[in-house]
């Protein structure tokens, strides 16, 4: 049985045990994460993207036991290089999937941009990078110049 002990922001510790396989799932984060942990136990970890790796207010410092941890994946160490105060020992709370014992931080900070008003807004980028190509035509040889008869 997994046993999850997560460091409070006010230095407090909360010492969670559960049976693998066996936890409700909350549908915020992956099955059996941090996340998924702390919603059922009623720990205070933020996840203002819903735990889907779209923000990083889920972040926690992994203290002990990291090698009871999924591996990490490209799109949470992706996300993570956005977090506050990242440490070789971060992990997105949402992602991190727990199979034995482990000891956890939640960080004074996090970046909330949706309560903070800005900074990043995912997918902007994309976007006007493509309406500033189409502007200057870039990919337009590749594109028909007539659209395809229907028969």
């Amino acid at each position: 049985m997994p046993k999850v002990t997560f460091i409070l922001r006010d230095g407090s510790q909360k010492t969670v045990e559960f049976e693998s396989g066996k936890l409700p799932y909350q549908h915020h984060g992956l099955p059996e994460s941090f996340l998924d942990v702390a919603i059922n136990a009623g720990i205070p970890l933020e996840h203002a993207c819903g735990g889907s790796c779209a923000c990083t207010t889920c972040h926690v410092i992994v203290r002990e036991g990291a090698a009871h941890l999924s591996d990490m994946q490209d799109d949470e160490a992706d996300r993570l290089d956005t977090a506050w105060d990242v440490t070789p020992h971060s992990r997105l709370g949402c992602q991190a999937v727990i199979k034995g014992d482990v000891v956890c931080e939640l960080p004074m900070y996090t970046r909330n941009y949706v309560q903070e008003g800005g900074g990043i807004q995912l997918g902007k980028s994309d976007r006007h990078w493509f309406q500033r190509a189409n502007r200057m035509g870039v990919g337009k040889e590749r594109q028909p110049k007539h659209p395809p008869r229907q028969h």
